[in-house]
């Protein structure tokens, strides 16, 4: 799948092992960014290993990491993981979304959703995707909004980040019935 115009193409696809490096270094950029978006913390993703990441990041059956490259630079990221319980497995999760400030209001995060959701349809039994988003974070909530995600619960002071207290927005968008 593309995404962009003729001189800024996007390239999505599932990352391996091979990219363990950059996906943990936009892993770090993107906690450093947006503290407030996701549970780990820069030390935290720090004290993992390189071969930790390239484990964490190796597609399965249910469960895959999208990267989205320009010119062949990992620019974006967003990871699909369906519950493994047996009552739970009609679910997945979107987790880990994050694109570099430079490639924002391109269309990356955009494709990184449409892409997410293809995969997350074709998955033989997975009925919907949820996901959680920090309640302030009104240009995430507008595109989950736009790929018809709809929010269902609110969690206060989910997370805490510097001293204060982040709320986060559940959401979920059905894929099958």
């Amino acid at each position: 799948m593309t995404d962009g115009d003729a001189t800024h193409p996007i390239a999505i696809r599932a990352v391996t092992a091979t990219d363990a490096a950059d996906v943990r270094a936009l892993r770090l950029e993107a906690l450093r960014d947006s503290p407030r978006a996701f549970g780990t913390s820069v030390e935290e993703e720090e004290a993992r290993t390189l071969e930790q990441t390239a484990a964490r990041i190796e597609p399965g059956p249910g469960s895959v990491l999208l990267g989205a490259f320009a010119n062949g630079r990992l620019v974006g990221m967003v990871g699909l993981r369906r519950e493994d319980h047996a009552k739970e497995h009609h679910k997945a999760t979107l987790w880990g979304m994050y694109v570099t400030p430079a490639a924002r209001g391109n269309g990356v995060a955009s494709a990184l959703v449409q892409e997410l959701l293809e995969r997350a349809a074709a998955m033989p039994g997975v009925r919907q995707v949820n996901l959680g988003v920090a309640a302030d974070n009104e240009p995430a909530r507008r595109l989950y909004e736009a790929f018809g995600f709809e929010a269902f619960g609110l969690e206060r002071s989910a997370l805490v980040v510097d001293g204060e207290d982040v709320d986060e927005l559940f959401m979920v968008r059905v894929v099958a019935r």
